[in-house]
């Protein structure tokens, strides 16, 4: 099966994407800062990473740039708030491969997750 790591400090948020994806027939494991989603990144190794950009203790930024650091190379998708010019090119120099703004478009991020996991 394949198991999606969802790195969300928003409780509604991590519920809904969480419930969606697992109603694909996705696993989902999760974290709720990003001290956290590097733990649980490097411990589970999931195929995909979907990364809050603003977290608590660690931010989505420090948290990419310390699992590229480990040499993970699964896909992680950046999902922020921060929709102006500039921040997707900020995510994709951290090291995330793509990058959704919110409110999530989840056709749009399940287009996206296909796309990856395809790879």
């Amino acid at each position: 099966m394949t198991t999606i790591l969802v790195v969300e400090d928003n409780e509604m948020n991590l519920d809904m994407l969480t419930r969606r994806l697992q109603r694909r027939g996705f696993e989902v494991v999760s974290a709720q800062d990003g001290e956290m989603g590097v733990q649980v990144a490097t411990t589970t190794h999931p195929d995909l990473i979907l990364m809050d950009m603003s977290l608590p203790v660690i931010d989505g930024w420090e948290a990419t740039r310390q699992i590229r650091t480990a040499a993970h190379t699964m896909p992680i998708i950046a999902l922020t708030a921060h929709a102006v010019t500039g921040d997707k090119e900020k995510c994709l120099e951290a090291g995330c491969n793509d990058y959704e703004p919110k409110p999530i478009d989840f056709p749009s991020l399940m287009a996206k997750i296909d796309t990856w996991l395809k790879k």
